[in-house]
């Protein structure tokens, strides 16, 4: 269980479309929010064992969608979704409050607003970094289209066979996490 989830989500959207507008000078359309959330919770479960936001994504074509946010756009205290001739995007209706992360969250959501937020980079070219970065995507997506993508299918090996002394720390984490879930 991830403390704060709810707070966290919202404000790590409202981090996005501030800094991404900022640095790119153009909106968060919702492609790009979608890809920074994945590659967010799933380079942190990579790093630390366990994702920031804890999403549920799908494995639909452009990458990995996490399904409460594309499917739920009600405005929230922190960012709303505003449609425009090209689509969708997110517009942060207050500063996010990154109390809710810790210094490795917050380096982490800098570093991808520094590699991803520039003018050339377009929506196409960030789904295909996510779908070179995100393992556990490309299994899902070319195994099960459209299906929900397994958090353990970014680890090389398949965690629940391997003997406790094979497991990285990482995978540890991730098991007990899961353990504690239940």
């Amino acid at each position: 269980m991830i403390p704060y989830r709810d707070e966290k989500i919202q404000n790590a959207i409202a981090f996005f479309a501030l800094n991404h507008k900022k640095k790119a000078r153009r909106h968060l359309y919702q492609t790009y929010l979608y890809k920074y959330l994945a590659f967010l919770d799933f380079s942190s479960l990579k790093e630390q064992g366990f994702p920031v936001l804890g999403l549920t994504y799908k494995a639909m074509k452009k990458g990995p969608v996490p399904i409460e946010i594309y499917s739920n756009k009600e405005d929230t205290k922190k960012y709303k979704f505003v449609k425009d001739e090209l689509g969708e995007f997110v517009v942060a209706k207050e500063k996010p409050n990154l109390d809710y992360f810790s210094p490795f969250e917050i380096e982490l959501m800098e570093k991808l607003i520094e590699i991803y937020a520039a003018k050339w980079i377009v929506t196409n070219i960030m789904s295909e970094a996510s779908h070179e970065a995100i393992l556990a995507w490309r299994r899902t997506y070319y195994s099960r289209p459209n299906e929900i993508i397994d958090y353990s299918l970014e680890f090389e090996d398949d965690v629940f066979s391997k003997k406790q002394e094979q497991l990285t720390y990482q995978e540890e984490v991730f098991l007990t996490n899961k353990a504690l879930a239940s």
